[in-house]
């Protein structure tokens, strides 16, 4: 069954809204409770399950700055590991607010692209905002799930 405009849309929101869960989980229930939901969400909206996923994140930098790999991706979402020291833990940093607007889409059946820019806002109303590309995968379970997902900031003249 092919991908909608709203299964984008859906997609999107659900991964916002799941970072925003990663950040106020940590809060509440320390590094445990928030790497628990996370390998969660991996598993969740990210196709690891199909193969490498190709994850540029927003600050990564040197020879880890892909994340082809769960390990990686989990890495990234809320540090603590060794293998990457230089990762902060991008959805420990108490997100409160997700918001995309897209640039644009294209749909193919059951693969799918957007491209737009996301907003993130923290606890204390800091606003970060990013440049971000997804590539979906719907899977047999109906499910999207996530095979590309670059991100970058807005170039700076």
């Amino acid at each position: 069954m092919p991908i909608s405009e709203m299964e984008l849309d859906q997609a999107r929101t659900a991964w916002g809204d799941a970072l925003i869960a990663i950040s106020k989980t940590y809060e509440a229930d320390g590094i445990d409770g928030a790497r628990a939901l996370a390998e969660s969400v991996l598993d969740t909206a990210y196709g690891y399950n199909l193969g490498p996923v190709l994850f540029k994140p927003t600050l990564a930098s040197g020879e880890k700055t892909f994340r082809p790999t769960r390990k990686g991706a989990l890495s990234y979402f809320v540090g603590h590991d060794a293998e990457y020291p230089l990762d902060i833990g991008f959805g420990i940093r108490g997100w409160r607010k997700f918001e995309a607007v897209t640039a644009a889409s294209f749909i193919d059946g059951d693969v799918a692209m957007w491209m737009g820019s996301a907003t993130f806002t923290d606890k204390d109303g800091q606003v970060t905002k990013a440049e971000k590309s997804w590539g979906y995968k719907k899977c047999e379970d109906g499910v999207l799930r996530i095979v590309l997902h670059h991100s970058s900031l807005p170039y700076q003249p």
